[in-house]
């Protein structure tokens, strides 16, 4: 039986015999610039409900608190933090190395239901910011009369 491929005009495989061009180019663009030592800040999130609020636990370590914006439109919540290091070695008046670092997280989430502004609280502790975000009372839906 003979196998049956499909046939791509715009591959480069066509073009080169040995068909390792397309693997050599996958992921190429991706990443251009890497920094060995210093991952990239992420936001982790748990989000726990009951019947009056939502609770946020964000782990945000190395970061100082006022490094930390939170913002509250209706039922979306955004989160970022901003991290700066510096740090030089000297051997007595000559530099032998100095590195700086500046990383920028965010984090945007939407909730099932509207968030009441004015009562919500955050506290930022070891890394970890909380957030207590009360839940809004729901309107009650008021009927037009038709004319």
């Amino acid at each position: 039986m003979a196998n049956i491929t499909r046939y791509d005009p715009f591959s480069l495989a066509r073009l080169d015999p040995f068909g390792d061009i397309d693997d050599f180019f996958k992921g190429f663009f991706v990443r251009p610039v890497a920094f060995e030592g210093k991952p990239e800040m992420q936001i982790k999130v748990d989000l726990k409900e009951d019947d009056k609020s939502y609770t946020v636990h964000a782990d945000i370590p190395g970061v100082k608190k006022d490094d930390i914006q939170v913002s509250i439109e209706g039922n979306r919540v955004s989160i970022s933090a901003e991290t700066k290091t510096e740090k030089e070695e000297k051997e007595g008046e000559k530099v032998l190395r100095s590195e700086r670092y500046v990383g920028r997280a965010s984090r945007m989430f939407t909730l099932a239901q509207e968030v009441d502004e004015e009562k919500a609280q955050a506290r930022y502790s070891d890394g970890v910011l909380e957030l207590t975000l009360p839940k809004k009372a729901a309107s009650a839906a008021r009927k037009l009369a038709v004319q």
